[in-house]
């Protein structure tokens, strides 16, 4: 079965940090890019980073500088490390690939 499931989203203050993790099962996980989108209530939904191989990454705009995508391939995992957060940064991030998404986690930035 072809599963991603997002954990470490919660509450922070602006200016603070969080590390999300996406565990994937079901298929070969280094043969995909993998992508972080996120949505906020009444937004559209962005994509905020994607990742090849860990030599091709890619980010939005509005996170570059602040926001690093990477995975461990060895354990299926896929990461967000997100600094220097925003308010503006509240959002249910997803991770997702060709096949499928996960249910998303709640980041929400606020004091």
């Amino acid at each position: 079965q072809v599963q991603l499931v997002e954990s470490g989203g919660g509450l922070v203050q602006p200016g603070g940090s969080l590390r999300l993790s996406c565990a994937a099962s079901g298929f070969t996980f280094r043969l995909y890019a993998m992508h972080w989108y996120r949505q906020a209530p009444g937004k559209e939904r962005e994509l905020v980073a994607t990742i090849v191989d860990n030599e091709y990454t890619k980010y939005s705009d509005s996170v570059k500088g602040r926001f690093t995508i990477s995975r461990d391939n060895a354990k299926n995992i896929l990461y967000l490390e997100m600094n220097s957060l925003k308010p503006e940064d509240t959002a249910v991030y997803t991770c997702e690939n060709s096949l499928t998404n996960g249910q998303g986690t709640q980041v929400t930035v606020s004091s």
